[in-house]
């Protein structure tokens, strides 16, 4: 529902720069790669954190903490009882 929600969000967007004449600000490619960095620096902050207290990064850490920030998919179950068990 959420992307439903989003997609409508561009469209209508699309169409209010269409009737007052206006390009959109950047290529489609390129924003959507800024976006994805936007995301992903977003994560540079815990990560560092972690380091800092030295805390180990785990896999199911960055999957439940960083990967569903950027990704908008929840963690899966079995990656975070896999990498439990490795410590």
């Amino acid at each position: 529902m959420v992307y439903l929600i989003s997609f409508g969000a561009g469209i209508l967007a699309g169409v209010l720069y269409g009737v007052i004449n206006v390009r959109s600000p950047a290529p489609p490619a390129i924003a959507l790669i800024g976006l994805l960095g936007m995301l992903a620096g977003e994560q540079i902050v815990p990560v560092a954190k972690r380091v800092i207290d030295g805390i180990p990064l785990t896999r199911a850490w960055f999957a439940s903490e960083c990967q569903t920030k950027i990704t908008g998919v929840a963690a899966n179950a079995s990656t975070e009882a896999d990498d439990t068990r490795q410590g």
